[in-house]
């Protein structure tokens, strides 16, 4: 299994200067999430999805070593969309702003998932989420309940064929390791302030 990390975005919604993932949470929240990815040794390889809208933050991973896969940073869809079209092997996508993200949740994730499944995408219920003063701006109703994407997937890149035609699976699972989306200069803090 490849970990992927999302790390291309504007962070437009952050209203800074400073590229969102770069923000420090004890490390850049970029290098938390790569090392939540890591200390899980459930990867063979890892990647970060970068594009031109996030130079430092590339620059800043592969003075780490790790490996980068650029994007148009025409958004999340596209540039996952894109890398899905270039490697076939099952993937761990994670969003590049979780810096409360750790190597056991993700172990969690990874050996609780069904391999049969093609594309499982974890949510938390908008009741976690206001339960962390947290809110989000997409969400989907899954079991009755309204809930929001943790920006963590696990896709089999091998069974795509057409991305228009592949189903999605949810999961609930409400964890604040992953509910904690770092998108708003609020929700930095109130990282600060946990």
């Amino acid at each position: 299994m490849i970990g992927l990390v999302m790390a291309g975005g504007k962070g437009s919604r952050m209203k800074t200067n400073e590229e969102k993932l770069l923000l420090k949470h004890i490390h850049p929240t970029i290098l938390h999430v790569v090392f939540a990815l890591q200390n899980s040794n459930c990867f063979s390889k890892i990647i970060a999805a970068t594009s031109p809208n996030s130079p430092k933050t590339k620059e800043m991973l592969q003075n780490a070593g790790i490996e980068t896969f650029e994007t148009t940073g025409k958004g999340y869809v596209e540039d996952l969309n894109l890398i899905l079209r270039s490697i076939k092997d099952d993937i761990f996508v994670v969003s590049g702003d979780l810096p409360l993200l750790d190597d056991v949740i993700v172990k969690k994730i990874v050996n609780s998932h069904h391999h049969d499944k093609i594309w499982t995408s974890y949510l938390v219920t908008r009741d976690f989420l206001i339960s962390l003063g947290l809110k989000s701006d997409f969400s989907v109703i899954f079991q009755n309940k309204e809930c929001h994407f943790t920006g963590v997937s696990i896709i089999n890149a091998n069974e795509i064929n057409n991305l228009d035609s592949v189903e999605e699976i949810y999961h609930i699972l409400n964890d604040k390791r992953i509910a904690f989306n770092l998108n708003t200069v609020e929700d930095y803090r109130l990282l600060g302030a946990s």
